[in-house]
């Protein structure tokens, strides 16, 4: 009589809990191997809460408003041109605009704006590339398919994307909108070479090359064997990008095609165009500064997390972290006293193979 094989049970709530403590063990070892990306980490989720706050309740981390023109002042700064101090610790600027509270302000547009850009490029270029890579057979509708994706991409990768971007806005008109448009327009076309080489190396293994003769469906294989393999680079680089479209917005607006400033919304590369087009940064060096600094930490914080993701999800990279985090067991002194014989026995019979030379 053939047993019947049953089918494990399902996880309870307990278990899953369990699951959930092992996971967080494994990424805490990581991060604790790898300090830079635990930094990372911090300084996004920073951002993150911070750009929440200023959207739901500015008035719990900001002092005063925007702009001098829509009167949005809880108490109007009374001096004009002061350096940082613990009143103003950005200083304010000769309208008398509390440079800290545009720093704060102008936080959730611009990190919506990277990860807005970067998100609507994964799905697109992610889709094109899907589409490009899985179905690449010659003589068939998806190898034409194919065939017309990746001439269309290589258009406009032929071209710097910051240049077509520019180009772009200078056509359709300036603000948050045109900006938009005109970096997603040429950013799509990298996530199509990235998931396109991704899908190519992997459909060709072994497992899908089984699940094929078996008789499954290429639905079925493209998502549980070629798109669940192809994730985890894709998570990483657009980690990464979300620094470089934030860094890409406002150079746009520091050339004078995003939003204007002094507005109703600040913006880091506009305040930065502002101070330095209209004023003597060696004198009121604080204008300038602090927006860099901004836009520096934000896409740091970025680029350190992706670096960090793409250690926690190499299963490889994983382990060997891991196991540095692990501090190693004492050394007991009988084994360390064989092995200083063993190397004084080695050292004696190296000298005498070289008498015997």
């Amino acid at each position: 009589m053939v047993g019947v094989q049953k089918s494990p049970p399902a996880k309870g709530p307990l278990q899953w809990v369990r699951s959930l403590w092992k996971q967080s063990r494994g990424l805490y070892r990581v991060m604790r191997a790898n300090p830079l990306s635990f930094v990372g980490f911090v300084l996004v989720a920073i951002t993150l809460i911070l750009a929440v706050i200023v959207v739901a309740d500015p008035s719990l981390i900001i002092p005063y408003g925007a702009t001098q023109d829509t009167g949005v002042y809880r108490e109007p700064p009374t001096i004009l041109q002061w350096p940082p101090s613990i009143q103003h610790p950005f200083g304010t600027d000769q309208g008398g605009r509390d440079i800290y509270s545009s720093v704060l302000l102008a936080l959730p547009l611009d990190l919506g704006i990277g990860i807005g850009i970067a998100g609507i490029s994964v799905l697109l270029g992610g889709f094109l590339g899907l589409v490009a890579g899985f179905w690449d057979k010659p003589g068939t509708l998806g190898g034409a398919c194919s065939t017309v994706i990746m001439r269309t991409t290589d258009v406009f990768l032929a071209f710097p994307s910051l240049i077509l971007a520019l180009a772009i806005v200078a056509s359709i008109g300036r603000g948050v909108g045109a900006a938009f448009l005109a970096i997603v327009t040429t950013w799509w076309p990298f996530y199509v070479r990235l998931v396109r080489g991704e899908v190519l190396a992997v459909k060709h293994l072994p497992y899908v090359t089984a699940a094929r003769a078996a008789g499954v469906r290429e639905s079925r294989i493209l998502t549980r064997h070629v798109l669940r393999n192809v994730l985890d680079p894709i998570i990483v680089y657009f980690t990464l990008d979300i620094g470089t479209v934030l860094v890409t917005f406002s150079t746009i607006s520091f050339v004078g095609a995003g939003i204007p400033y002094p507005g109703p919304v600040p913006e880091w590369g506009s305040m930065m165009s502002y101070y330095q087009g209209n004023f003597l940064l060696s004198q009121y060096w604080w204008y300038i500064t602090f927006p860099a600094i901004a836009i520096f930490v934000t896409a740091l914080a970025y680029s350190l997390l992706g670096d960090g993701l793409r250690d926690v999800l190499d299963p490889r990279t994983r382990r060997a972290l891991a196991e540095v985090s692990h501090e190693p067991p004492p050394e007991d002194p009988r084994f360390a006293a064989e092995s200083t014989t063993a190397e004084v026995l080695d050292d004696a019979s190296e000298e005498a193979l070289g008498e015997a030379a």
